[in-house]
């Protein structure tokens, strides 16, 4: 099941949570501006690409999916679930809005 949670509940969950992977789904360009430390970048806009890819993950593990706004994020935690991964979080407002940790 998707959840849109907020960065508060974001680092508290992974804090707490030996299951997460944080999947970032922008493009390469938009990683290169920074990104949340320890995630797995698969592109959405590769389409069917994308699809593959993700296809490949572990569908126990939580996922914890972030873009730059939270509306690609979104759409892959809709994706997602159709594929059958059973714990989805999108992050509200995305990287854009992300005051956490990040690297470079």
């Amino acid at each position: 099941m998707a959840e849109d949670i907020t960065q508060e509940e974001w680092q508290e969950r992974i804090a707490n949570d030996d299951n997460a992977i944080i999947l970032d789904v922008r493009t390469e360009e938009e990683v290169e501006d920074g990104f949340i430390p320890n995630m797995l970048n698969i592109d959405i806009r590769k389409g069917q690409g994308f699809l593959d890819e993700v296809d490949k993950l572990d569908k126990s593990k939580n996922y914890y999916v972030y873009c730059r706004s939270g509306a690609r994020s979104a759409q892959a935690c809709t994706l997602m679930g159709q594929m059958g991964f059973e714990t989805t979080y999108n992050l509200i407002g995305g990287f854009m809005e992300w005051d956490g940790e990040t690297a470079e």
